[in-house]
This record gives C-alpha cells, structure tokens and sequence, in this order.
C-alpha cells in the first residue's frame, strides 16, 4: 500500500484539484484502489471552506482536522496514521502528473537497495511557465554537499520507503519554515537519493498562501537547520561544508539586518560566524557592540 499524505492550511481553490491528480493516478486505476492507495488529507485548521471540497470525495480518502499549529505538525500527524509500507506527500498547491507513482514504483521495484526517488519539477507562477535557475538543478546519489546551499528536495516529487521515517523521524516542529530543507540534509546524510529526471509534478507559486511569503529572510530557519546538521556524524569534510554554508548564510543575514538598522539580530548572526570560525566582524567596520551603545 502507498500511503499518499496532503497537508493542508486555507487551500480551498487548490485542494481539489490536488486530490484530483492522487486519485486519476495510471498506478491506482489499474489496480483495486482499495488495497493500494491510503490518501490521507491533514487540515491544519482551514476555516475557508477547505473541509467542504475535501469532503466531497466521500470515502476515497481519510480527513483529518487538527488545530492550527504549522505544516510539520501537519506532517507529522500524517505519519502517525499512515499504514502503508510506502510513503508519498503532496502539498495542496501542487499536483502530480498521472504517471508519478507508476515512474517511480517501477523504480524502487527495481532497485530494492534505494529507500527514496525523487522527480523533476514543471514550476508555474500565476499561470505562466517558469525556467528553474542553474542553483537549482537536482543531482543523483550521495547529494550531502548538493543540498546544503538550498532545497532541493521537493517532498511533493518523492516516494519513500516507510524505513526512512522510522530511521529519521519527522519534521522539526519548531521550524515555521524550511523544515522539508531540514529534512533534506538528514535525508542526504543517511541514504542515498536517486533521481528520476522526467517532470512529473507540478508546483504552482504566486499566491499568498505559500510560506515564502509569509517570513522574511528564510536563511534564518535554514542557519537553524545547519546547526542542528553539526549534531549529526558528520566526515571531517563534511563538517567543513556545513560550517562554511552556516557561516555564508548567516552573513548575508548580518548585512541584512544591519541594513535594516536591527543591530540586536544582526550581532547574533555575527557572533555566530565567529563561533564557527568565520570574520564576525569584517575589519574596518564598527562591531555591533559599539554601534548598540547609544541604542
């Protein structure tokens, strides 16, 4: 059984059509949809209309509605009842392309060795097709050093063995943001992440709804996430990345901060390039401390 889990928060223009692309999946109509798809449908507390449309499709998915705590806790609840011996998630903005699950179940039958595949993207905008930047491009394997910059891993193009999650566990619930970034680098320390480059998700950006436009400086929850990476059994080399992605990472925040004339936050960020051995404090330019005195 493959259990598919759609988190959800206030996505009553895209909920359908996201359940839509589960259930039309080439896999599941070939085969007795019973005995082979859990669709579980997590609402984080919607309060537009999201239960109505999800309700409609009767019986053919599981609802679940908690109160209003984030997406990894929305995450996380679908684990806990998930009993599928596979594990998919789609996130209610996106959608799957009729042969995702078959490319990649075809896949994993084939490589028992591999616990996790993922696919490449089509990305849209308000409608409008998007070209991803070279940063952005996906590689195949032992990826630890390709995923530390940024994401990489869109969790609604994966299909993951259920022995990962009980490996790893979930997702950080302290994180309001970045937590799939956070996944991704445990996920690449572990196992090995195999590539399948054929595009077969859709993810649709531009609205209101997505987190990105929800926090400013986004790095700050990644910085989180790569200290919690140095806790991991990291190589010597790998450490090594991880402190300079964290020290780069948090020096664009420093000069951000500055700018934007908050020298408390930015003084944390500079204390934590030194920490980690970065130039806190760039010579030539007044420390934080100083320039706090009179604030």
């Amino acid at each position: 059984m493959i259990s598919v889990i759609i988190p959800t928060y206030n996505r009553a223009p895209f909920i359908g059509e996201a359940i839509r692309s589960v259930l039309e999946q080439d896999y599941f109509l070939r085969r007795r949809p019973a005995h082979q798809l859990e669709l579980l449908i997590i609402d984080d507390g919607s309060d537009d209309g999201t239960a109505e449309t999800v309700l409609s499709f009767g019986n053919r998915l599981v609802y679940h509605s908690f109160p209003h705590r984030g997406v990894s806790p929305a995450r996380n609840a679908g684990l806990r009842l998930t009993r599928g011996d596979y594990i998919a998630f789609l996130d209610s903005d996106d959608l799957w392309k009729k042969k995702k699950i078959s490319v990649q179940m075809d896949f994993l039958t084939a490589n028992p060795e591999a616990v996790a595949c993922y696919t490449e993207e089509i990305w849209l905008r308000n409608g409008r097709h998007l070209n991803p930047h070279r940063k952005h491009r996906k590689y195949s394997g032992w990826i630890f050093d390709r995923v530390l910059p940024l994401c990489l891993l869109s969790l609604s193009s994966c299909l993951f063995r259920k022995e990962v999650f009980t490996e790893l566990g979930g997702f950080d619930e302290d994180l309001p943001a970045c937590e799939d970034y956070d996944f991704g680098l445990r996920l690449a320390h572990k196992f090995p992440l195999h590539l399948i480059p054929k595009p077969l998700i859709i993810k649709r950006g531009g609205h209101a709804g997505q987190l990105s436009h929800q926090f400013w400086g986004m790095d700050r929850f990644r910085v989180r996430a790569l200290e919690k990476a140095l806790s991991l059994n990291l190589t010597e080399e790998q450490g090594r990345l991880v402190k300079a992605e964290l020290i780069r990472k948090s020096r664009i925040l420093a000069e951000g901060f500055e700018k934007r004339k908050n020298l408390a936050e930015a003084l944390k960020y500079r204390e934590l390039i030194s920490k980690h051995g970065g130039d806190g404090f760039p010579q030539g330019r007044p420390s934080p401390p100083d320039r706090l005195q009179n604030q």
